[in-house]
């Protein structure tokens, strides 16, 4: 298994680098593999790196089964995250085939699914704190921060904004007037 990875883990490891230089508490070029969430996208890139150059599903999805197993992470190889992102737990993440944007930020028990098919767009710098989803034809505009326990169903967000759940599946929404991604990332 060994040759399989070593043609595309150099390819693995610079996407990796991309990322991991991008993240204000990760110290710019050193992939720490017992770190992890850093352990966690790397296995993310590889497998995602390996199917884009090959196509070796049996391959790839050894390496999502070894992330689900280790880091309770489900991202399936053929998703395509953006260059940089960063995860704060792994455990719980459930992730669909949907549209995704740089300075993600993703934390435990966080979920993007589909619904009856159609999957939700998420654009630059959005954050899901834990136990957030966002589902179906959903589109979470730029700078959206999504507070613990929200969900977002079939609905939009203004962007530069915090939403937080309110009664019977209406948001709440309010203007975002901190750089809450200056803390996390280099920008």
């Amino acid at each position: 298994m060994s040759v399989r990875i070593d043609k595309d883990l150099d390819q693995a490891l610079a996407r990796l680098e991309v990322c991991i230089n991008a993240v204000r508490m990760w110290r710019p070029g050193e992939f720490d593999y017992l770190h992890s969430s850093q352990y966690t996208i790397f296995l993310y890139f590889l497998s995602n790196t390996i199917w884009r150059n090959r196509q070796d599903k049996q391959l790839c999805t050894k390496l999502f089964y070894l992330n689900k197993a280790l880091n309770g992470i489900d991202c399936f190889y053929e998703i395509e995250l953006p260059e940089i992102f960063f995860i704060g737990h792994s455990v719980g993440i459930v992730l669909a085939k949907a549209s995704y944007a740089n300075y993600l930020v993703l934390y435990q028990n966080s979920t993007v699914g589909k619904n009856h098919g159609v999957a939700p767009v998420l654009e630059e710098g959005v954050i899901l704190y834990p136990n957030t989803a966002v589902i179906g034809r959903s589109l979470v505009r730029k700078n959206s921060v999504i507070s613990q326990g929200t969900s977002i169903i079939n609905q939009e967000t203004p962007g530069n904004c915090l939403v937080f759940a309110g009664e019977n599946g209406k948001l709440q929404v309010r203007a975002n007037e901190k750089n809450i991604l200056a803390d996390i990332f280099r920008l």
